[in-house]
């Protein structure tokens, strides 16, 4: 469930595109092949660090890395994804869950395409991180570029969700994962003072 970092992964509008090259190849005599990325931290599916939108916030190698390992719930919102917002009334039903597979990953479909940026995407409404947190949710992931609209500026939703001590996910690819209760191991890469990075995002069953 990552999305595969690739030259015509669509980057956030503004940021740099991912790009990968050899710079030593074996067939031009040198020892080894050896390659060279320049990305954004926030290319494809990537954990972010409350650094990201509060100076005081930790960096990506100060996160638990609890937050991003253990049991993980998946649920199917795609049919609401035209309703612009995920609502509390949709996520209730699943709140007595969390105490075994505290950690959450939202299916809206709203960017099916990774070489396409999406213009509009849905967002959870006021008052689901704090929900969420009241429930000892850890981590909300979504299969989207953030969890808040593209054209926020205030970022509420990090906001809220740092608040309540959950940690964020984006960018994931849940199109061929059903829902239910999966392991999960999404673990950010540790870069020193990082605002965010990439994650390799496993799910399985037993």
């Amino acid at each position: 469930m990552t999305r595969q970092l690739a030259p015509d992964l669509a980057p956030w509008p503004g940021d740099v595109n991912f790009d990968y090259r050899l710079v030593a190849r074996l067939s031009a005599g040198s020892s080894v092949n050896l390659g060279r990325m320049t990305t954004s931290v926030h290319s494809g599916t990537h954990a972010d660090a409350y650094f990201h939108f509060d100076d005081r916030g930790l960096t990506i190698e100060q996160m638990e890395l609890q937050c991003f390992l253990g049991l993980a719930m998946v649920l199917d919102v795609t049919q609401r994804k035209s309703l612009g917002e995920i609502s509390l009334r949709e996520l209730e039903w699943a709140g007595e869950r969390f105490s075994t597979a505290p950690r959450l990953l939202l299916k809206t479909g709203g960017w099916p395409d990774s070489t396409r940026f999406p213009e509009s995407i849905p967002t959870i409404a006021d008052g689901v991180a704090q929900w969420l947190g009241g429930r000892g949710v850890k981590l909300l992931g979504l299969d989207l570029p953030s969890v808040d609209a593209i054209d926020s500026k205030d970022l509420k939703n990090h906001h809220a969700l740092a608040s309540a001590g959950i940690a964020i996910l984006e960018g994931l690819d849940l199109s061929a994962v059903v829902p239910g209760v999966y392991s999960l191991v999404a673990l950010p890469l540790k870069i020193s003072g990082g605002d965010g990075a990439p994650v390799r995002a496993v799910l399985w069953r037993e």
